[in-house]
C-alpha cells in the first residue's frame, strides 16, 4: 500500500474544518467587529473605526468597574475553590467508613447547571424567606433581615460564594486524583524519617501536585472569568453596577445594547487578559520541561 505524502491532511481535514468553523470563524469574526461600528440595528451602516472602539473604553467608566470587579471576581472565587477543594481532596484521601459515599456526593454540586446554582442561591439570600436570614438572626448574628443581593457592598460576595460552592469540586477531584499519584514509598520514607504530617504535605505532597495544581487553577481561572451565568441569573448586573464583569458587560453591550462592534471590543480585552495569564502558565511548563 503507497501512503501519498498528502494522506494525513486528509485524515486531518475533517477536524481542521470542525476547528475552523467553531473556533477560527468565530474568532476572526469578533476580532472584524471590534474594528467596526457595528450597531444591529443600523446593519446597512456598519462603518471601519480601527481601534476606535478599543479608545472609548479608556473613558468607559463602566468598563473600568467591570474589569475591577473581574479581577476581584476570579481572585476571590478561584482562591476560595482552591482552598476548599484542597482541603475537600485531602480529607476525602483519608481512610474512613463512608469515604465512597462522600466521593460521589461531592460531584453533585459541580454537576449541576449554572442556572439552578444562581435560582438556588437566589432563594437562599432572599430577603424575606430566605435560609441564611432565618439562620442569622435565629444565632444573634443580625437583628433583621438582610438583601444580600440588593447592596452594593454584599451583592458581589453574595454571587461569589455561589461560585466557590458551584467549583469547589472541580479542584477537590483533580487533586485527589493527583494525591493518588504519588508514590505510597515516599509517604513511608518520610514517615520512617520521622517526618511530622506538616513536613510530609510540606515536602512529598505539595511537590507532588505542583503541576496538577497549576494546571487546575489555569483552567479554572479561565472558566471563572468567562462565566456570566450565575451573575446574570442572581443580579442580572446590579445593583448598579456592583456584579458587573467583563463578559457580562460585553454581553449586555452586545445583545441589550445591540452594539456588536463595542462589545466584541470589551470581548477582546478579556481574551488578552486570558492569554497572557496562560503564557505564563507555557512559559513556566516550557522552563520545567527543558531545566
Amino acid at each position: 500500500m503507497i501512503v501519498r505524502p498528502s494522506t494525513p491532511y486528509l485524515f486531518l481535514a475533517p477536524a481542521l474544518i470542525a476547528t475552523a468553523a467553531i473556533v477560527l470563524y468565530p474568532v476572526a469574526s469578533t476580532l472584524w467587529m471590534s474594528l467596526n461600528d457595528y450597531v444591529l440595528y443600523r446593519p446597512h451602516d456598519i462603518r471601519f473605526v480601527g481601534f476606535g472602539n478599543f479608545a472609548r473604553l479608556a473613558a468607559d467608566e463602566v468598563f473600568w468597574i467591570s474589569l475591577w470587579n473581574s479581577f476581584v471576581w476570579v481572585g476571590l472565587a478561584v482562591g476560595l475553590q482552591f482552598a476548599l477543594g484542597l482541603g475537600a481532596a485531602l480529607l476525602l484521601n483519608e481512610s474512613f467508613y463512608w469515604r465512597s459515599l462522600a466521593r460521589a456526593a461531592i460531584v453533585i454540586p459541580w454537576a449541576l447547571p449554572s442556572v439552578i446554582i444562581g435560582l438556588m442561591f437566589t432563594w437562599v439570600y432572599d430577603y424575606n424567606l430566605g435560609v441564611l436570614n432565618d439562620l442569622l438572626m435565629r444565632l444573634g448574628f443580625i437583628d433583621g433581615p438582610v438583601a444580600w443581593l440588593a447592596r452594593p457592598d454584599s451583592a458581589l460576595l453574595a454571587v461569589v460564594a455561589a461560585l466557590v460552592w458551584q467549583g469547589f469540586p472541580f479542584f477537590a477531584v483533580v487533586i485527589l486524583a493527583g494525591l493518588q499519584a504519588i508514590p505510597a514509598d515516599l509517604h513511608e520514607a518520610a514517615e520512617i524519617d520521622g517526618a511530622s504530617r506538616w513536613q510530609r504535605f510540606r515536602h512529598v505532597v505539595w511537590p507532588g501536585l505542583a503541576g496538577v495544581i497549576l494546571t487546575a487553577l489555569l483552567l479554572r481561572t479561565i472558566w471563572v472569568a468567562n462565566s456570566l451565568d450565575v451573575i446574570l441569573v442572581m443580579t442580572g448586573g446590579g445593583p448598579g453596577y456592583a456584579t458587573h464583569t467583563l463578559p457580562l458587560y460585553a454581553f449586555l453591550r452586545a445583545y441589550s445594547g445591540m452594539e456588536f462592534g463595542y462589545g466584541s471590543s470589551l470581548a477582546v480585552v478579556l481574551t488578552l487578559f486570558l492569554m497572557a495569564i496562560a503564557a505564563v502558565y507555557v512559559r513556566r511548563t516550557m522552563r520545567e520541561a527543558f531545566r
